[in-house]
């Protein structure tokens, strides 16, 4: 079978009667809300708790990052936002588009939003190309099944993988992979974007393209939520910054704002200092650290801990 007999075949299994497609949105719409989420596994709460819920919005338009340490809920909070949760252990409300988000199908839902998750895994060694084009499946028999080919190539193209379009996905490194699943998501053309660690397996020139990329994103009308563990890239790129800390939302508004030296102290459990960047503004987080300094004895020089 040919790559594109087999993406036709893929194509088809969201070619489903009666789909509603997704309704134009303008800038500062909500795409996206959580109300009073709740989601307990086992004994543990992982988000909210007894005290309440998380509320969050996510607006067209808009680069919203999560961040937080290690268990903070970050990816959770992202899951629920897709509509990936299992029901059990979770309470409270999330919507996507106009209604709550287990109200949509799955085919209905994959032409709202698109999830990059941590690890990208495929068992049949596809080649690049054909694993972007799996982004347009949810779009079979719709008119914008027309637009398939350019929204493949315009998402390699942006993620730099379009020279290893025939290569197999199983052949790349791990930031290869890490770029063409992106390239996946792009290609899918939801006006929500889910995206989660996207830098993670990047070097400083790719996680500043990926950023730039969910700036385009945003700029063209989509909104992008991204779970980010560095607080730089964060600050430099969204345009507000959700900090979690043990499963709750402590604060919530552009990163200038909410990213102040005590809060993230607190949150990081590691002392930070942040300062605005000399040219830009932009805050910069720089941990606190035992300096070394050059100490004199006997005329030779010495090194010592401060």
């Amino acid at each position: 079978m040919s790559a594109i007999t087999r993406g036709r075949a893929l194509r088809g299994l969201f070619a489903v009667r009666g789909r509603e497609l997704p309704a134009p949105v303008a800038p500062g719409d909500v795409v996206a809300e959580a109300q009073g989420l709740r989601v307990r596994l086992g004994r543990r709460d992982v988000l909210g708790g007894p005290g309440g819920g998380v509320d969050l919005v996510v607006r067209a338009g808009e680069v919203l990052v999560l961040v937080g340490p290690n268990g903070a809920g970050k990816s959770t909070l992202l899951a629920a936002l897709a509509a990936d949760l299992d029901a059990t252990g979770t309470s409270g409300r999330v919507r996507i588009g106009d209604r709550p988000a287990h109200d949509w199908s799955a085919p209905e839902l994959a032409l709202r939003r698109a999830v990059l998750p941590q690890a990208a895994t495929l068992s049949f060694p596809f080649p690049v190309e054909e694993v972007v084009r799996m982004g347009r499946a949810p779009w079979a028999g719709t008119a914008a099944a027309d637009e398939d080919d350019a929204a493949v190539a315009d998402a390699m193209a942006a993620t730099e993988v379009t020279e290893f379009a025939r290569r197999p996905f199983s052949a790349l490194s791990g930031g290869e992979r890490a770029r063409v699943a992106l390239a996946r998501v792009l290609a899918q053309r939801a006006p929500l974007l889910l995206l989660d660690e996207p830098t993670a397996a990047l070097d400083l020139r790719h996680q500043e393209l990926v950023l730039r990329v969910c700036r385009a994103r945003a700029t063209a009308g989509d909104a992008v939520v991204v779970v980010l563990h560095d607080l730089g890239l964060a600050a430099a790129h969204a345009d507000r910054a959700a900090v979690l800390h043990e499963g709750r939302v402590v604060a919530d508004g552009p990163p200038a704002e909410v990213f102040g030296g005590e809060l993230l102290s607190r949150v990081y459990r590691q002392p930070v200092e942040v300062f605005p960047h000399p040219r830009t503004g932009t805050p910069l987080v720089i941990p606190m650290r035992t300096g070394r300094v050059r100490t004199v004895s006997g005329g030779h020089g010495a090194e010592g801990d401060r």
